[in-house]
C-alpha cells in the first residue's frame, strides 16, 4: 500500500508539471479576456475523456503503426525534454494556434489534453500501474478543476514572479524525468551513490 501511494504520488507529479495548469494561468486569463466566460466544469470535462481514452486505447492505436510502448517512451522522453527546457528557458519551441473563442479548443485542447500529456501517459504505462496512472490522472483533474474555477484568485496570490517560480521549478523535475524515461527504456543503467 505504501509503495502504491508513493507511485501515485509521483505519477501525480508527473502529469501535474506536463499538464502545468498554475503555469497556464495566465494564458487562461488572456483567453477569458478575449473570449468570456470559461466552463470550468466542461472544459475539463473534455480534457479528461480525452486523455483516458488515450490512455487506454492510445497504445492498441500505436500498434496500427508497429509502435511499442518502450520506443515511444523514448520519444516521449524528447517531449518532456524540450517542455522542460522550454518552461526553464523561457523559449517557446511548441506554437499555440491562433485563440479562437470556446472553453473547448485551446485550454480543454491542446492547453491541458495535448501531445506532451499524451506522450507522458503512454511513457508511464511503461513503468506504472494503470490503476496507479488512473488515480493519478484523476487527482490532477480535479485539481485543473478548481484552479480554472479560481484562476484570478491564484493569479493575485502567486503573482507573475510566483508563476514563473513554479514555472522553472516544474520545468526542472521535467527534465529529470524526461531523462529517467530515457534511460529506462533504453535499458542504460547509471550507477547510484550511496
Amino acid at each position: 500500500m505504501k509503495i502504491a501511494l508513493v507511485n501515485i504520488f509521483t505519477v501525480f507529479m508527473v502529469l501535474f508539471a506536463v499538464i502545468d495548469i498554475t503555469g497556464s494561468i495566465p494564458i487562461i486569463i488572456e483567453i477569458k479576456r478575449k473570449s468570456g466566460a470559461i466552463d470550468a466544469f466542461k472544459t475539463t470535462l473534455v480534457a479528461y475523456v480525452i486523455m483516458l481514452l488515450f490512455l487506454f486505447f492510445g497504445e492498441p492505436f500505436l500498434r496500427l503503426f508497429g509502435v511499442d510502448i518502450e520506443s515511444f517512451a523514448i520519444a516521449g522522453s524528447f517531449v518532456l525534454l524540450f517542455l522542460g527546457l522550454e518552461m526553464v528557458l523561457g523559449i517557446e519551441f511548441f506554437k499555440m494556434d491562433a485563440v479562437k473563442s470556446s472553453s473547448i479548443v485551446p485550454i480543454s485542447f491542446p492547453l491541458i489534453a495535448g501531445a506532451g500529456t499524451f506522450t507522458t501517459l503512454l511513457s508511464l504505462k511503461a513503468e506504472y500501474e494503470i490503476f496507479v496512472i488512473f488515480t493519478a490522472l484523476t487527482l490532477n483533474i480535479i485539481l485543473v478543476y478548481f484552479v480554472l474555477r479560481a484562476t484570478r484568485f491564484f493569479e493575485k496570490v502567486l503573482g507573475a514572479s510566483g508563476i514563473q517560480i513554479l514555472k522553472k521549478v516544474f520545468g526542472i523535475i521535467l527534465l529529470a524525468i524526461a531523462i529517467r524515461l530515457f534511460l529506462s527504456n533504453t535499458g542504460i543503467q547509471l550507477n547510484h551513490v550511496k
